[in-house]
């Protein structure tokens, strides 16, 4: 087997292949990460025979912890666009901050909706509404779609069930419930973060709201809405039966080691608490309606297949990357600069920024990063969730024209690119450098 710089060489052109079939021949990730798989552990000297066996490992492992919980995140956020929760949850918002806060509460909807769905997903489900209230408060469009954006982007590269952080979870062994928690402590002033720029800086650029529906024409559209707890409850109670399954799981045992803490071990197993959210979500679908429960189901199911497939070919690469002796080569190299989580931080920047695919960067730099957090002293569990969050956090950094995100910000904005790169690109530039400000804050005064 190939050793030494040979083999970070062999890794580094992997890397450059990948992002030119990306970004400039526009290959899907699917094929170019398998394909990655393939030239990585061939030109590594890895048997053939044993480099198909550990693609296909690879491949049904990752889908087997988590493909699951992909499907049922995206029936959940399906169901919550077809039947208006998604409305009564910005209704709700406003309500609580007052209707002169309007990109807040679109901060905030977008900071809740992204959790369970992809950002690209969660805009175009919330851009009529983010709309509706530009015109209403007299609002630059501008200012209410990078709130919007940031606040989608807070939750989907730090939160689980989100796909991004839950692959990056699962690929270090970080604990689900402890990640979800720290997560969504991180994305708070992150979110915060994109507001303040957007209202700080976006609002130089005025962009008329030229709805096409009024707020009182949405209210309309959907008939009777479901109310506030019907509809932050598919989202809400699986991540409070993930975070009790991680307390029951503490050393200290608070529910015990018996009937209660098996208990919640199993109600708090990501699959169940998915599927129970789902259960949930599907309270929402009116009772006369009895045949959309089944279309909105079968319409998240085909959505989910692109977002299995990458992963799947995502865990591949993984699994070979893991046969690797990357630590060692490394160890001599970069990790003599006891760089620490500004590592992995840096990896997911680099692809970030040269893929444009925030979950396909998350996926990459954890399966590169997991054989080296033993060198880089990150082995505690709270360590572990901080190399998540890093990764996250790089992965937000920074979203410009190869990203499909910036093209649905700015198509679904009336943003010309000039605008949509001082809008979307700034704002997630600040999420980024404020996010592993944050988590190197963290890191020093709690790991």
């Amino acid at each position: 087997m190939v050793s030494g710089m040979g083999l970070f060489g062999i890794i580094i052109i992997a890397v450059i292949g990948m992002v030119i079939l990306i970004s400039k021949f526009k290959w899907h990730p699917f094929i170019v990460l398998i394909l990655a798989a393939y030239f990585v552990g061939m030109l590594a000297g890895i048997p053939v025979d044993d480099v198909i066996n550990l693609i296909k490992k690879g491949f049904g492992g990752i889908l087997g912890n988590i493909g699951i919980v992909i499907i049922c995140g995206t029936i959940i956020g399906v169901i919550l666009e077809k039947t208006g929760a998604a409305l009564t949850m910005a209704n709700t918002i406003l309500k609580v901050v007052g209707k002169d806060k309007a990109p807040l509460t679109m901060s905030l909807t977008g900071y809740v909706a992204s959790i369970p769905v992809f950002c690209d997903s969660g805009f175009v489900i919330l851009s009529p509404i983010s709309r509706a209230l530009a015109e209403k408060s007299v609002t630059s469009l501008a200012v209410m779609a990078t709130a919007l954006s940031s606040g989608l982007y807070a939750t989907h590269c730090l939160v689980p069930p989100t796909p991004g952080p839950i692959i990056m979870a699962d690929t270090l062994k970080a604990d689900l419930g402890l990640t979800i928690l720290v997560g969504l402590a991180i994305s708070v002033p992150v979110m915060l973060a994109g507001y303040f720029y957007a209202t700080k800086f976006a609002r130089r650029y005025n962009i008329e709201a030229n709805p096409d529906m009024e707020l009182e024409d949405l209210l309309e559209k959907y008939g009777r809405l479901p109310s506030a707890v019907k509809s932050f409850a598919p989202i809400v109670v699986p991540i409070i039966l993930i975070a009790f399954k991680s307390i029951a799981d503490f050393p200290v045992h608070p529910f015990g080691e018996g009937a209660v803490k098996a208990f919640f071990d199993f109600i708090g197993n990501p699959v169940t608490a998915l599927i129970l959210g789902v259960g949930a979500a599907l309270l929402l679908v009116p009772d006369r309606k009895p045949g959309d429960s089944f279309t909105f189901t079968a319409t998240g199911i085909t959505s989910a297949a692109s977002i299995l497939a990458i992963t799947g070919a995502g865990g591949a690469l993984g699994q070979v990357l893991r046969e690797l002796p990357l630590a060692d080569v490394l160890s001599s190299s970069l990790l003599q600069f006891h760089m620490g989580l500004f590592i992995p931080f840096i990896i997911a920047m680099i692809l970030k920024t040269a893929m444009g695919a925030s979950t396909v960067s998350m996926i990459v730099t954890s399966a590169m990063v997991a054989p080296l957090m033993a060198k880089m002293g990150l082995t505690t569990e709270f360590a572990k969730v901080l190399t998540v969050m890093a990764i996250g956090a790089g992965s937000m950094t920074v979203s410009h024209a190869n990203d499909s995100y910036f093209w649905v910000v700015s198509q679904f904005s009336d943003m010309d690119t000039s605008v949509a790169y001082k809008c979307q690109t700034g704002v997630t530039l600040i999420q980024g450098v404020s996010a592993i400000l944050i988590i190197q804050i963290m890191y020093v005064l709690f790991a």
